[in-house]
């Protein structure tokens, strides 16, 4: 699973990736700062299940720190965007290209509206013109290589009694559409199955509904600690209204913690509301954190970069964190390390789908598993849990 984090340039898109990922990163204030992409590792925060059973896990997969769960994700930081991309402008044909297989994306506006659409600074631009912009020049990406060759491409299906989800879904299996992403937005605008009666404009409502299921984003409205609240307040209304969960951050504030952490000096977990001092610090590093505090995790409760990314995997890709053990008394695998494994699941998920998840041939003899926390045998329409603890029961290979 990949994440992508998107954006106009020099609103502080490459600072939200070095905060996420700690990855050294080019951050400076102009253009197309970011030409290949960077890639790095970031972290989806969630409550360990040891917290509530007493236990000190072993982890493998993932790292665990005070009774949180560090779960590993791609993250990706792409050239900047700018309008007209998906015709080549600026850095455009990079930009989509890089982002083809992300799962989801963060697009990182700036909330004070200091910068145009351009990515130059200005004294006002309306920040929610950048959210309209992005959602443009990805549905006119996906529209463009869909319409390309559309009638020919409709004959063909038609004429060969084609599958026409399947068929769509291998045409844009390059940037990771599945056949259930193709159903689901052709349920959702109710169009026919003969795609010779589709017209432009079905073909581009389609192409909507389907990057919104294979390309869902998530606002991060960067430069909160420097906007008022009214600014603040109006761009969480106007996002809601188009459907995205928006978040008040301040990319550079973590990434001050972050860094201030990794040397030492602080004590601090993502997405914490504040940090504790560790070791003297001199008079303008105790100001520059102090600010931090007053500015940004008294005013909105943290820097806002670790609620980005676990809303994103949690509530945008509906994923749920899945423990599999060998010993569902003990908690281990066959080592005895404890809970020394996590997945992230697809909610509605079953201990199947898990077995599957663990391995191909645990998948195919599963029998039936057992949930570690109520000791209870489960079969394989149990619907999977945040924190579950499975052990997988199969017949003998």
């Amino acid at each position: 699973m990949e994440i992508g984090v998107v954006g106009k340039p020099n609103v502080g898109k490459s600072t939200f990736f070095a905060a996420a990922t700690l990855v050294d990163v080019q951050i400076a204030n102009y253009p197309f700062t970011t030409i290949d992409a960077n890639i790095g590792v970031t972290y989806a925060t969630a409550e360990h299940p040891c917290k509530e059973l007493n236990c000190t896990p072993n982890p493998q997969n993932y790292q665990y720190k005070n009774g949180i769960a560090l779960i590993p994700i791609k993250m990706i930081d792409v050239a900047g965007l700018v309008p007209g991309a998906h015709e080549g402008r600026g850095l455009g044909n990079k930009f989509l290209d890089d982002l083809r297989m992300a799962s989801a994306l963060i697009h990182v506006i700036d909330a004070t509206g200091k910068t145009d659409a351009e990515g130059q600074p200005t004294d006002y631009h309306d920040p929610v013109e950048d959210i309209e912009f992005l959602e443009k020049e990805i549905d006119y990406w996906i529209y463009g290589i869909l319409r390309k060759n559309w009638e020919k491409f409709a004959k063909r299906v038609k004429m060969q009694g084609l599958k026409l989800s399947k068929a769509i879904a291998d045409q844009l299996a390059g940037i990771g559409v599945s056949e259930d992403d193709v159903l689901e937005a052709m349920h959702r605008v109710n169009l026919s199955d003969d795609p010779t009666k589709w017209s432009d404009e079905d073909l581009f409502n389609f192409v909507r509904e389907l990057r919104k299921i294979n390309k869902p984003i998530i606002i991060a409205a960067n430069k909160a600690d420097a906007a008022d609240d009214e600014q603040i307040k109006r761009l969480i209304r106007e996002g809601e209204k188009r459907g995205y969960i928006v978040v008040p951050t301040s990319a550079a504030a973590e990434l001050t913690l972050r860094k201030a952490a990794k040397a030492g000096y602080i004590d601090y977990i993502p997405g914490s509301r504040d940090f504790k001092v560790l070791k003297p610090l001199n008079e303008k590093q105790k100001h520059g954190l102090e600010l931090i505090r007053e500015k940004v995790l008294n005013r909105f409760g943290s820097t806002g970069v670790q609620e980005v990314i676990n809303r994103a995997v949690f509530e945008l890709l509906q994923l749920i964190p899945v423990y599999p053990v060998e010993d569902e008394h003990k908690l281990t695998d066959q080592f005895g390390n404890v809970l020394p494994h996590v997945f992230l699941m697809k909610k509605g998920s079953t201990p199947r789908d898990l077995a599957f998840k663990v391995h191909t041939d645990l998948g195919r003899t599963f029998l039936y598993a057992i949930n570690a926390k109520t000791h209870r045998r489960v079969g394989e329409d149990y619907e999977l849990q945040f924190n579950d603890i499975i052990k997988i029961v199969a017949t003998a290979r």
